[in-house]
């Protein structure tokens, strides 16, 4: 089989190889991928920025996907032979302090799918049982493997903000976590507006018009003038930074009120901050990183519900062979979630 893989330590270097169909060991499950969703780190992995620099290559990338369970192990009991399942990604070890305080998502240990170990960029993948997630048969596979990053989204939204009802919210980066963060806050009761830059005028920022949030490009307008025809100057209760740039973070600091919150879940790296105005206006700085097994839960439901749309940000007009096309037009903002179907999409 073939698969799409980061072959060297270095920009660029993405190339379709072969690969042997996986054999699954003791506790584990066969999946066929149906869908393979494209994640920023995927992006940060093609352009090799030094967060990467540990990963040994050749590596099949990948770790947003739906599939069905096609092969299971003697000993595996919570999945059965045409699950429809996905994968939460980041594998803790289990016996960590982390792991058994109920957050291993921050193990001491972790493993990532597409970083540590082969991902789901192929037609197959090998995956230990309790890293799986079963999807109710009323939500397709095309949708469902856009469950990780609605985790990461819901994780950020109601387990790491205080959003509620009638808060005033600002989501900058209309990117994939962006947009799905947007599209929870709403539905906790925020009054949300999206910010972009002129990049983001291309697709995303009028994706978010298209789900109905009131959008601002901050090249053209800046963050002051945003914060006062929204708020009349008072400032955002809450402000979400999913930029990954680090001008997300300053920008968040112009823009929350005094007493709200800033909360990060883009990966920005160094960011040069004057944090006189957080203490002064005790401003709650919180982070939120990549999701549990109850948020999987979270997302699956806002999912079949419809309570979040991914419909309008799924692109899934790319194939393996299209290994070039995928990252750039990811890259340049041409499109938001883009998707890689398999000939063994079933449902």
């Amino acid at each position: 089989m073939r698969g799409l893989a980061k072959t060297a330590g270095k920009a660029g270097c993405i190339d379709v190889i072969n690969v042997d169909r996986p054999e699954i060991q003791s506790g584990e499950a066969l999946v066929e991928v149906a869908y393979a969703g494209l994640c920023g780190s995927d992006v940060g992995i093609y352009e090799f920025e030094n967060a990467y620099d540990f990963m040994d290559f050749p590596r099949i990338l990948g770790h947003e996907y739906a599939g069905t369970v096609v092969e299971v192990s003697d000993d595996v009991t919570r999945v059965s032979i045409g699950d429809r399942v996905v994968e939460a990604p980041n594998h803790g070890c289990g016996e960590c302090f982390r792991c058994k305080s109920g957050t291993p998502n921050l193990c001491q240990d972790f493993t990532i799918t597409g970083v540590h170990h082969d991902g789901a960029f192929t037609d197959y993948v090998a995956v230990p049982e309790r890293f799986l997630f079963s999807i109710p048969d009323d939500l397709s596979l095309r949708a469902a493997a856009a469950t990780e990053p609605t985790a990461v989204a819901a994780r950020t939204v109601c387990r790491n903000s205080r959003t509620t009802a009638g808060d005033r919210v600002l989501v900058e980066g209309p990117g994939p976590i962006g947009l799905l963060t947007a599209m929870i806050a709403r539905r906790q009761g925020g009054d949300v507006v999206v910010t972009g830059v002129d990049q983001d005028e291309r697709v995303r920022l009028p994706t978010a018009r298209e789900l109905g949030f009131d959008t601002e490009n901050v090249a053209e307008r800046d963050i002051e003038t945003v914060r006062g025809e929204y708020t009349g100057g008072r400032g955002f209760d809450v402000v979400f930074d999913a930029t990954g740039h680090e001008s997300g973070l300053v920008g968040a600091a112009d823009a929350v009120r005094k007493g709200g919150q800033v909360v990060v879940v883009g990966q920005s790296g160094h960011v040069s901050l004057d944090f006189t105005p957080f203490i002064r206006g005790e401003i709650d700085l919180q982070c939120s990183y990549a999701a549990t097994w109850p948020d999987f839960g979270r997302a699956t439901e806002l999912l079949r519900s419809g309570a979040v749309n991914v419909d309008p940000l799924l692109d899934d007009g790319f194939t393996l062979a299209d290994e070039e096309g995928l990252f750039k037009a990811a890259m340049h903002g041409e499109t938001i979630k883009p998707l890689i179907e398999f000939a063994g999409e079933n449902g």
